[in-house]
């Protein structure tokens, strides 16, 4: 009775594959004890003629057990003899769970007995043709149609009993429809029955069976239409047409074919239509034949396709145009199932109306961000439930969980598609990135701080949008970017793809491998051509545009704060790090006017700061052309401005390992003897005197450990101490007395310690032009350093006041003596 039976229902088939819970069944199991408990009292309800509440429990117990029940023939005749006495008053919610077992018991059965089949379709029909209207419910209704359905496709029923059975199916999906709307949990039973019939139905019923499918949702109250629905239809369709196949039954696939592929029915719905060849193209693109039946199904897949796309053009031609959004619910909806539809069918033909109308539904329906930020930026603030809610109802729809498969379909139809409907797809994806940057700066600007769960939910939604567009773009990338196209046209298109990476850099959550070959792929075409880079850093926004909110209506009440603009500073970042790459072929007069401003703006986050920095370091160490000597002006000019700048933001918004790398790169490719250079080192020195005042009387134990967590004073001192090597001889001289004067203002122990570490670079450099130098400087600052410690020894009985004062201050006198000893 508990006997374990795989046999597949086909309803609870359909909800596993529309993503719904794959059992009408309670989750919990009953045991054996309790089913045999059960058989046992519906026979006392038999025999004593009665049927009472405890009578009912043990019906549902085994309704409960379904999953795992087997009914056998004596269990079902029992079944049929407590549902056809006249002597029994069972409640009305008692039929739905008599006919279910019935169900149970003739698809787990293995052979039944064909009196027995043709004896129950008598008394289901007799309920349904009688009884039905005192007894209507949402519940009874389906388990019939599901029951039916059943008992038509039972190969030992008489064919008789198969034609009671499709012809009462009939009538109540064309009569009783509206039942089918009133409870739609129950739609899969409800398909279920009529995959059955079907599949096993001759042209007549097949035909009115069908009309029933594709027609009964745009009837009035009939079951509302949603793609949760389509999916089903998809996968029943996918089920009739796979039997057909599997057993070769061409006739079958010849009637499918003329009532469903090759007519235009009014009645028929178009989301139903396209779901319907959806489930064709399925079903045929799993089963291999030849010969006749090859034929057969080229024709069937042509039909399908074709069916698609004449609903996809027509879309197209509702849409007028392409807009931000699809105003048109109805076409929307029907966007939405064309892209599932397409994505579950397996390889579809690629046809230009079929990618516009992806291309459609994943920038209006899948990523609807332009629609979600209208409605925020035009929406109370402190009223925004409504919006967190349907932000969350679209992450969590099948709509949304398919965008990845949706968007690989998208690149396949893209790739063979020709060129005109290429370009026409390449635009609308780039204008999106553009829009969705504009769009979420403002939002995130409005609501951060205040509606964080929306925002965060909104960027869910963009991560993905991200990832679409990079996958895209690799794909136009590996089309666009080879010898069958003029270099003009790869560099323009090289270019967009930059610019809309730059506008969604700031969704990027992850290292993708396709992001990091689009990119390679793109900037390989910019960097060889000088028109093209100045194209590509002309379109980064100015800075005038990055420090004030023009434009933005909706932030006239807040006051505007470049730097906390997240979305902005990440575009920003990224032309930082790309502009370096072609930085060579960039004139004088662009880097002047667009990216020095840039570097100089002293941005107070660590990664644009960072890149601030590395732009500057590439710049100063190009330049091998033929304007190389204007080339070297514009750099010394740009230097003066770059430290002052670096050293006002240092410590705190200039980092110093950026710093550390600028001046290094300055000192080696600006030409010997440079007034930047001689300008950089001085200003070091002032910086560096500065912060180690601030410093003595603070922390008298910083100098013990040089190898210890370096404070901003002894960076700067490690720098200077570094470019001893670096620098020119003719800087050289400079260098060295500006850094004796500072280092005899320190403390005893930051004199020794920073004397030892002169010792050691002197000791180990090999540079025989400057070391004898070195030498004879080293061994005259030690002498200096002695004597000023033996001159602060002998005042040991000075007021304290008097002596930190006269050890960290020096005036001009005591400056020259130190100079000339130098």
């Amino acid at each position: 009775m508990a006997k374990q039976a795989q046999t597949l229902f086909l309803e609870e088939w359909l909800r596993s594959n529309s993503g719904r819970d794959g059992s009408s069944g309670p989750p919990f199991s009953v045991s054996a004890r309790a089913i045999i408990h059960a058989w046992t009292e519906l026979r006392d309800s038999l025999q004593n003629q009665s049927f009472l509440p405890n009578h009912f429990q043990s019906l549902r117990t085994l309704f409960d057990s379904q999953s795992s029940l087997y009914v056998a023939d004596p269990q079902a005749r029992l079944l049929l003899s407590i549902l056809s006495s006249s002597n029994l008053s069972l409640p009305h919610e008692a039929y739905p769970l008599f006919l279910r077992l019935l169900y149970v018991w003739v698809r787990k059965s293995t052979k039944p007995s064909p009196v027995l089949v043709d004896s129950t379709v008598e008394v289901v029909a007799r309920l349904f043709s009688i009884q039905f209207d005192t007894r209507k419910s949402a519940s009874l209704f389906s388990q019939g149609i599901l029951l039916l359905g059943a008992f038509a496709a039972v190969p030992v029923a008489s064919q008789h009993s198969k034609t009671v059975c499709l012809e009462l199916l009939c009538r109540l999906l064309e009569q009783e429809y509206r039942l089918i709307g009133s409870s739609e949990e129950l739609i899969p039973d409800i398909l279920g029955g009529i995959g059955y019939a079907l599949s096993s139905s001759g042209m007549a019923h097949f035909a009115r069976i069908l009309d029933s499918l594709l027609g009964i949702w745009s009837k009035e109250g009939g079951p509302r239409v949603n793609v949760s629905h389509g999916i089903l239809v998809l996968h029943l369709i996918e089920w009739v047409v796979s039997g057909f196949l599997n057993s070769r039954s061409l006739d079958k696939i010849d009637v499918f074919s003329k009532e469903f592929m090759a007519s235009s029915r009014i009645s028929y719905i178009p989301f139903a239509v396209v779901m319907a060849a959806a489930g064709v193209l399925r079903a045929s693109s799993k089963t291999v034949l030849s010969g006749v039946g090859l034929d057969a199904i080229s024709s069937l897949r042509t039909c399908a396709e074709e069916r698609i796309e004449a609903v996809a053009k027509d879309l197209i031609s509702k849409t007028e145009g392409f807009t931000n959004s699809v105003n048109d619910p109805e076409v929307a909806f029907l966007l939405q199932c064309v892209s599932v539809a397409l994505v579950r069918s397996g390889p579809v033909s690629c046809r230009a109306p079929l990618l516009t109308c992806l291309a459609l539904v994943l920038l209006t329906e899948i990523f609807p961000l332009r629609k979600f930020y209208t409605t925020i930026l035009n929406h109370p603030r402190d009223n925004l439930a409504g919006m967190v809610n349907e932000v969350k109802e679209h992450l969590g729809s099948v709509l949304f969980k398919e965008a990845g498969a949706i968007t690989g379909v998208f690149c396949n139809q893209y790739v063979s598609v020709d060129e005109e409907n290429k370009g026409v797809v390449e635009n609308l994806i780039w204008a999106y990135c553009q829009d969705i940057y504009l769009g979420h700066r403002q939002v995130a600007l409005v609501l951060r701080g205040e509606e964080a769960e929306l925002l965060g939910d909104l960027e869910k939604v963009t991560e993905a949008a991200f990832l679409m567009v990079v996958v895209f773009a690799l794909a136009v990338t590996k089309h666009r970017l080879n010898s069958k196209f003029a270099k003009e046209n790869q560099m323009e298109i090289s270019i967009k793809i930059l610019v809309s990476f730059s506008c969604v850099e700031y969704f990027r959550r992850m290292r993708l491998p396709e992001y990091m070959d689009t990119i390679r792929g793109v900037v390989v075409s910019v960097q060889e051509n000088e028109s093209a880079c100045v194209s590509f850093v002309e379109s980064m926004p100015s800075y005038a545009d990055l420090t004030n909110q023009k434009g933005f209506s909706s932030l006239q009440k807040m006051e505007y704060q470049w730097y906390k603009d997240e979305v902005q500073t990440a575009r920003i970042l990224f032309y930082l790090r790309v502009i370096p790459t072609c930085v060579e072929r960039l004139p004088n007069l662009t880097f002047r006017k667009i990216v020095a401003p840039i570097i100089y703006m002293g941005h107070p986050n660590g990664k644009v700061a960072r890149a601030s920095h590395s732009m500057f370091v590439a710049f100063v160490s190009s330049g091998k052309d033929a304007n190389h000597d204007e080339r070297v002006l514009l750099k010394e000019q740009l230097v003066f401005y770059y430290i002052q700048r670096s050293l006002e933001g240092y410590p705190g918004v200039t980092p110093f390992d950026g710093l550390a790398s600028g001046v290094a790169t300055l000192v080696r490719h600006l030409p010997a003897g440079s007034p930047a250079i001689f300008y950089t080192i001085h200003s070091l020195i002032e910086k560096a005197n500065n912060l180690c005042g601030e410093v003595f009387a603070q922390e008298v134990d910083m100098w013990k450990n040089w190898q210890g967590e370096s404070q901003p004073c002894k960076k700067i001192l490690e720098l200077l101490l570094r470019l001893i090597s670096v620098v020119d001889v003719q800087v050289l001289p400079s260098l060295l007395k500006l850094l004796a004067q500072l280092i005899i203002q320190l403390p005893k122990d930051g004199q020794n310690m920073v004397l030892n570490e002169i010792y050691s670079l002197v000791a180990e450099s090999d540079d025989v032009t400057r070391k004898p130098t070195l030498v004879s400087w080293v061994q005259s600052l030690s002498f200096l350093c002695a004597q000023a410690t033996s001159g602060s020894t002998s005042s040991k009985g000075r007021e304290s006041e008097e002596n930190s004062a006269s050890t960290s201050s020096m005036g001009p006198l005591s400056w020259n003596r130190i100079s000339a000893r130098l």
